[in-house]
């Protein structure tokens, strides 16, 4: 693929061109749990620039590919390796990451919620996405990814029904906290910190961003490689 069009999916972009994300996220253009769509109904739907996003996203495209990057094929390694990378990459930042930062999103509502009603607000929005979040990697590691596992050694009927059914729960949880994220962009204007923040209101809304970041990767490879795959 050398040339991106408005047939093309943001889903299957990302699979080509990872970083092509940071483009998405910037015009709010789901690439993940709605990627399957064509660009062309996103451009429509939120009214965009057509010819300026598919130049901006071309030429991005054609100086990582000239930097010498190329993107893994999730699409041809093993289902292993593609649930480790998950377990490793993602699972793993958001074990660490997920307390640490409610911490600091609680220390600043502390702080600054009074004159800042918002901050209420993305104080709950944030412990219901922790919550899920912890409960949906671990019924991943538990119940999901060793049925994953054992199908690709010894694939059967009886397997596969069993992962399809729990890919059915996983999917909608990906929905679910795909929208807390969006909320919580929204409410903090994509975790832009005033003029005037605090130390720790910036280093919030960074590390929100970064969460942000990585769970959309996350849903990614997982809704539009992973299970499709199965």
């Amino acid at each position: 693929m050398n040339t991106f069009t408005v047939e093309h999916t943001p889903a299957n972009i990302v699979k080509v061109f990872p970083k092509a994300s940071d483009l998405f996220k910037v015009h709010q253009i789901d690439f993940c749990c709605g990627g399957h769509r064509p660009l062309k109904e996103s451009f429509e739907e939120k009214n965009l620039d057509e010819q300026s996003i598919l130049s901006e996203l071309n030429q991005a495209f054609t100086r990582w590919q000239e930097e010498g990057n190329q993107a893994t094929d999730w699409d041809t390694a093993s289902l292993t390796e593609l649930v480790d990378h998950i377990v490793h990459r993602h699972h793993a930042y958001l074990m660490e990451e997920l307390p640490a930062l409610g911490q600091f999103v609680t220390k600043i509502y502390r702080k600054h919620g009074e004159n800042q009603p918002h901050l209420k607000e993305l104080h709950k929005l944030y412990g219901k996405f922790m919550t899920e979040m912890e409960e949906h990697t671990i019924k991943e590691e538990n119940d999901v990814f060793p049925l994953i596992k054992e199908y690709e050694q010894n694939p059967s009927d009886a397997l596969i029904r069993q992962i399809h059914e729990a890919n059915g729960e996983l999917e909608s949880e990906h929905d679910e906290v795909g929208k807390l994220l969006k909320e919580m962009r929204r409410i903090t204007d994509g975790f832009k910190p005033h003029a005037n923040a605090c130390g720790s209101y910036q280093i919030t809304y960074a590390r929100l961003k970064e969460l942000e970041d990585n769970t959309f990767q996350h849903i990614h490879l997982e809704n539009n490689i992973l299970f499709p795959r199965i």
